[in-house]
């Protein structure tokens, strides 16, 4: 009998985005859901959407796909979604709809059934702006088995930063990815090029998680563990745009810690489909055949 992949639980929102061409489906657990599975990683998806038309297009997206719907819930509350607001010089400003169906996630006992035997849990802190999330999470990792991955993706949202609740979930995972300015304030260290390594000893001084995994654009990614710091410099690539691009990065980091990929063959294939998604349109591009991006 062949063995049953590993599952990994993408914890957190599924949404809209309603940017300027249009609505995008998103939300970083959705677009990692994505890649995990392209990548051959059985993922379960835990969250909730509206009972109304957008919730009902995001669901059939994923069941097109091949990803479980299973622990997604239908709410009254409405689908959520982001709206992103231009100012007259061209800047985003990004408004996060409050009281929608992703704030309130429920965890039952299928999801807690597979919890006991998942190899990872796959979580942000947007999802965390709520009381009955943060519950809900934590009853996700009680869960999950000792050696689990708990990988906690920091993405700061103003107003949705709190560094306090920042630094109780690192507190809680075994693996911590940023981007360079998130690392920054967490840390409490500079943003400026070459800091990376500075702050993610002195995140790990803090949190002692055993992975510390930095992104810093173009640049390039950082990865501490063991005391040993990695740096995988980024290639130049002719970017279409960005979106989803550092939840590719966490997904096939999370393929190949499953995998059990050696620490540079980890982090430099998480940069090459990072940089591959910024030459595509949109965030969940249609894999070929080959998935490595050398």
């Amino acid at each position: 009998m062949a063995e049953r992949p590993a599952t990994a639980i993408c914890f957190g929102e599924v949404l809209w985005d309603f940017l300027p061409d249009g609505l995008h489906a998103g939300g970083a657990p959705f677009n990692v859901a994505y890649h995990l599975h392209a990548q051959g990683v059985r993922v379960l998806v835990a969250s909730a959407v509206g009972d109304d038309t957008l919730g009902e297009e995001l669901l059939r997206r994923l069941d097109d796909w091949g990803i479980s719907t299973a622990h997604i819930a239908r709410t009254a509350r409405r689908t959520g979604f982001v709206r992103a607001l231009i100012g007259s010089s061209g800047d985003a400003r990004y408004e996060i709809a409050r009281k929608v169906a992703w704030d309130q996630i429920a965890i039952k006992a299928p999801l807690l059934r597979e919890a006991r035997n998942a190899r990872a849990v796959i979580f942000g802190s947007l999802a965390q702006r709520t009381r009955e999330n943060r519950t809900a999470l934590a009853t996700l990792l009680d869960a999950v088995p000792d050696n689990a991955l708990r990988v906690f993706d920091v993405n700061f949202r103003p107003p949705h930063d709190d560094l306090k609740l920042a630094a109780k979930l690192a507190a809680r995972a075994n693996v911590l990815k940023l981007n360079h300015e998130e690392a920054a304030r967490l840390a409490g260290g500079s943003e400026k090029s070459g800091h990376e390594e500075r702050n993610a000893r002195e995140l790990f001084r803090h949190f002692g998680c055993e992975r510390i995994v930095v992104t810093a654009g173009a640049r390039g990614a950082g990865l501490l563990r063991d005391g040993r710091w990695l740096w995988e410099k980024g290639r130049r690539v002719q970017v279409l745009d960005t979106i989803g691009a550092g939840d590719s990065f966490l997904a096939t980091l999370v393929a190949h810690l499953l995998r059990g990929s050696d620490d540079r063959t980890t982090l430099r294939e998480s940069c090459r489909t990072g940089e591959w998604v910024a030459t595509q349109r949109g965030a969940t591009p249609a894999y070929k055949r080959t998935t490595s991006r050398h």
